[in-house]
């Protein structure tokens, strides 16, 4: 990882944060996550060859705020079984308290 500022075409994924203190390194996790959720091929691209294979498996695996459909498609290109990717199991359901409890 010898570059450690995004490129500018991201600004568009991290509306949220102060896109100018963004660091490749130091921030991996977040990019990492945002840009398997929300990011087109060229992004995709970037992602694939600014991070290691075991880094981006790591975020998926920690991760509960992907959408499904990211879940599964990363599962799959990763080889990963979607059984231990927290976004893809069944969301908690509180218990609810009343007649019939």
């Amino acid at each position: 990882m010898r570059q450690t500022k995004l490129p500018e075409s991201f600004r568009e994924y991290f509306w949220d944060v102060d896109f100018d203190n963004l660091n490749q390194n130091k921030h991996s996790y977040l990019i990492i996550k945002r840009l398997l959720d929300r990011g087109k091929t060229p992004e995709i691209r970037w992602l694939l060859k600014a991070y290691d294979k075991n880094q981006i498996k790591n975020v998926l695996l920690k991760t509960k705020d992907l959408s499904r459909v990211s879940g599964t498609f990363w599962a799959d290109v990763l080889g990963l079984n979607p059984n231990q990717i927290p976004c893809l199991q069944k969301p908690y359901f509180p218990i609810h308290f009343g007649l019939y409890s």
